[in-house]
């Protein structure tokens, strides 16, 4: 996947975020390939990174933005009291967040989710088991979790195969959190 270019899967499924519910988390933002499509887009964009050379430029640009190291030891989510409209991760696992990401989702929110699976390690890093998908493991952490009041409705779920610039192998998954 080319890490220059925003994602064409988070571009596909951006429209599913409500402008109106609040703003959007961009996650592991690195450069802000996303952030900026979600600035051009009129939403209200929350940036995160252990960058901070790229938190501070996405910042000019209008992002509200965090510079935080996601997995320090004695990380503790800062976003407990926050709902996003949306939150879009890209490029990166970090398995001790997903509970946290789904809580975060506001009611009707949108998260939009696309990282390397098993199956990569034959076409490029990353090549650790640690660092890949298992099969449906987006849908274990995102769709299946029985959470009192609320259901997640999957409107994309896919492990497969790309050729964007460089062959990989992703998991994605686009789902909404609705409130019972």
């Amino acid at each position: 996947m080319n890490n220059a270019q925003p994602s064409q899967f988070v571009r596909r499924y951006l429209d599913e975020i409500l402008k109106e519910r609040g703003p959007v988390l961009d996650l592991a933002c690195g450069s802000g390939r996303h952030t900026r499509v979600l600035l051009a887009a009129g939403y209200e964009v929350w940036a995160v990174d252990r960058d901070s050379d790229s938190v501070a430029e996405l910042e000019q640009l209008g992002a509200k933005c965090f510079h935080l190291d996601l997995e320090s030891e004695g990380f503790k989510w800062p976003f407990a009291n926050e709902q996003f409209a949306g939150i879009v991760v890209t490029n990166y696992l970090h398995r001790p967040l997903m509970a946290s990401i789904l809580q975060s989702l506001a009611d009707r929110g949108v998260l939009i989710y696309e990282t390397f699976a098993a199956g990569n390690e034959q076409y490029g890093r990353p090549r650790n088991p640690d660092f890949l998908l298992q099969e449906n493991e987006l849908l274990q952490h995102f769709v299946y979790p029985a959470i009192s009041g609320w259901r997640q409705q999957c409107l994309v779920f896919e492990h497969t195969y790309v050729n964007q610039i460089t062959e990989a192998v992703v998991q994605r998954i686009c789902i909404r959190r609705l409130r019972e």
